[in-house]
């Protein structure tokens, strides 16, 4: 009897020990849900989460997927699967934070171009703008007869870009690549001739011309960009498309001498653009607080002698924040801006 025993203890055990062997001699699959980590799914398992890794040429211990089939070995042998000490706790691997690109950085030009693309706001203060410069005009010509001033020939200056065209295209073309603006890509969309018309623009120059006011373009597009600029307003309709009207860049980004030289030959009865060198060299490389005060210190001259666009996409206003720092790179760009957000905090 007790033989009979023993022999039926050991046929269990070797059944015991072939179905352990049979388990442990073909591999398991795990999908992966929601929350789970790599180091998780080996301690729910009972495997070291480094050799679930290395069985499934996982090169990235952080990188799993919601759905994703796990090969998880056991043939290991003790000396595969690291044993913790006692009180010891199972390891954390902490993820690392992905670096901040430019791509990223051009995710913030979404809000600012889809508004001036999209929203009727946008389209509002373009015409008003226009209509405001309208009436200015109508207003200073009314007053010829008064002002020895006026016997010269009358003219306005206008910017071109994000003034009278409209160049956002550009700048959804930007968000989503791993680049910002850059001479050769502008250029490219300069050469396009792609530019639209900005609200209202067409009409008040034209108006302009009815008037025998003369428009002058002083843009900081550069000459390079010359005959593809010339093209594109003429396209668009614009008046006084030509050689002595067109005063694009040369060598400073200053405008001033190219207002003085309008100036000297002109009354010049308005002004208009979207960055406020545009009006004088009194903004330019000033800090943000720098700009309010030369700001306020003019305000008796916006909407009479200074008409201002609406740009949110880019222009002084940016680099006044970055301290002009151009060649910042986008996670100290990222940081700067957001820094510079005067933010509510709410108290508890």
């Amino acid at each position: 009897m007790k033989n009979k025993r023993s022999i039926g203890l050991i046929i269990t055990i070797v059944m015991i020990v072939t179905l352990l062997s049979g388990f442990v001699s073909a591999d398991s699959m795990y999908t992966v849900k929601a929350g789970d980590a790599l180091w998780k799914i080996g301690k729910a398992v009972g495997v070291d989460y480094k050799n679930i890794a290395k069985h499934n040429n996982l090169k990235d211990l952080n990188k799993i997927y919601v759905g994703q089939e796990l090969k998880i070995p056991t043939t290991e042998t003790k000396a595969e699967i690291d044993i913790p000490t006692p009180g010891e706790k199972a390891p954390i691997e902490i993820p690392k934070t992905p670096e901040y690109t430019t791509k990223d950085l051009n995710e913030q030009l979404v809000m600012a171009t889809l508004w001036m693309q999209k929203s009727s706001e946008f389209r509002a203060l373009s015409y008003q703008a226009f209509n405001m410069a309208k009436l200015t005009i109508d207003n200073k010509l009314s007053n010829a007869t008064k002002s020895p001033k006026y016997a010269k020939k009358q003219a306005i200056v206008v910017d071109a870009d994000e003034t009278v065209i409209d160049n956002t295209p550009y700048q959804a073309y930007l968000i989503g690549n791993n680049f910002g603006y850059s001479s050769s890509t502008w250029n490219k969309w300069v050469d396009a001739q792609k530019a639209q018309a900005m609200p209202g623009a067409k009409e008040f120059l034209s108006y302009c011309k009815e008037k025998g006011v003369e428009v002058f373009y002083i843009t900081n597009r550069k000459m390079v960009g010359y005959q593809a600029t010339v093209n594109n307003l003429k396209e668009l309709g614009f008046p006084n498309v030509d050689e002595k009207h067109m005063l694009l860049r040369t060598d400073s980004s200053d405008k001033e001498e190219r207002r003085k030289k309008v100036k000297d030959e002109y009354n010049i009865l308005l002004y208009m653009g979207d960055n406020l060198n545009d009006f004088s060299s009194e903004f330019g490389k000033k800090t943000v607080e720098e700009r309010f005060s030369v700001t306020d210190s003019n305000k008796d001259k916006f909407g009479i002698d200074w008409i201002v666009l609406p740009n949110p996409t880019y222009g002084e206003w940016d680099g006044a924040i970055i301290n002009y720092n151009w060649g910042i790179k986008a996670p100290e760009k990222d940081k700067t801006r957001k820094d510079s957000l005067n933010k509510w905090v709410p108290s508890n």
